[in-house]
């Protein structure tokens, strides 16, 4: 049997510079790489920009993981792309951690580290936005019980404060 769909999920990351993965962290704003969460990730990664942030067009990152939950199955040839993302908000960019796939339980680090969400990570490809399975980021094979680290980059535009979200999906094959 294949995997299914049930079996790939998106997980934050802790944020920390040490220990293991599949720890606890429940809150978005932490989710500066490092290790990867028990937590699973919802569709917004970022706070409310305030006036200030938003007309000084910052910019943000986050990092968040796709697990392969499979107990055998390899997730081959897996890409991500942005499936949604909130209009009229910031613009989203995704980039692959250079680290990984590695297993959910494995020592820091499972992805780069940033120690403030204005840090860009610098172990990283480039930023795009690919909202296509044709333009998809390659994340390579996804290993049963692996991890790969994905960085989100928001940069706000000079407008209203909005909730800013976006989704993301994976794809991929899988050999019997």
């Amino acid at each position: 049997m294949p995997i299914s769909p049930t079996d790939i999920t998106l997980r934050l990351s802790t944020g920390a510079s040490t220990g293991n993965g599949d720890s606890a962290s429940t809150v978005p704003a932490n989710s500066l790489g490092g290790t990867v969460s028990t937590t699973a990730m919802g569709t917004t990664l970022f706070a409310d920009a305030t006036a200030a942030e938003s007309a000084g067009s910052e910019i943000h990152y986050r990092c968040f993981f796709v697990l392969n939950n499979h107990s055998t199955l390899t997730l081959n040839n897996a890409k991500i792309y942005v499936s949604s993302e909130t209009a009229g908000g910031g613009g989203v960019a995704i980039a692959v951690d250079n680290l990984g796939p590695k297993a959910k339980g494995a020592a820091y680090p499972q992805a780069a580290r940033v120690a403030t969400q204005t840090e860009a990570p610098t172990s990283t490809g480039s930023f795009s936005t690919p909202t296509t399975t044709g333009a998809a980021l390659s994340l390579g094979d996804i290993g049963p019980g692996q991890v790969k680290g994905v960085w989100v980059r928001r940069t706000l535009a000079n407008t209203a404060p909005q909730i800013d979200s976006a989704s993301f999906t994976v794809s991929g094959e899988t050999s019997p």
